[in-house]
């Protein structure tokens, strides 16, 4: 009887892990990360911190996307600035080169007018090349309904 018992755990214990072993590793360098399949990709960044360490990353990531061989050509990007963000778009600020840059670049620009209004700031302290948007979170549910994927870096 111990050993039908030892050879019935033999057999559930082979037959548990063998799920296991069977998937085997593929080698690190085969994996390429997603294809880009579909013709076109949409994409939302989200600012409202104006901490100059996530605006300076946001800016990156942005450039990182588009420079990513597999979305050349396939990608429209927003910017989205709301909140503590609107840092990033004063004129007296350090981002307007990298800004220019990335608007040269097909990317939108947007400022939250409701943190305009609420912070009592004159459009002419930021930067001519941006757009508006009446509101940051509204602009984030529509783009969203449209289908954009929304990034917060």
């Amino acid at each position: 009887m111990k050993c039908f018992k030892a050879l019935l755990f033999s057999i559930a214990l082979l037959w548990v892990s063998n799920p296991l072993s069977a998937q085997t590793a593929a080698p690190v360098d085969s994996f390429k990360g997603a294809k880009a399949t579909k013709k076109h990709y949409k994409a939302l960044y989200v600012l409202n911190s104006g901490e100059e360490k996530k605006i300076a990353g946001i800016i990156r990531n942005i450039n990182n996307a588009l420079n990513d061989p597999r979305l050349k050509g396939k990608l429209e990007i927003e910017l989205i600035v709301f909140g503590e963000g609107v840092a990033a778009y004063y004129k007296t600020g350090k981002y307007q080169e990298p800004l220019k840059d990335l608007s040269q670049k097909g990317v939108i620009l947007a400022q939250c007018e409701n943190t305009l209004r609420e912070r009592k700031i004159d459009k002419k302290d930021l930067f001519d090349f941006i757009s508006y948007v009446p509101s940051g979170n509204g602009e984030i549910i529509i783009r969203s309904a449209q289908g954009w994927v929304i990034v917060h870096p």
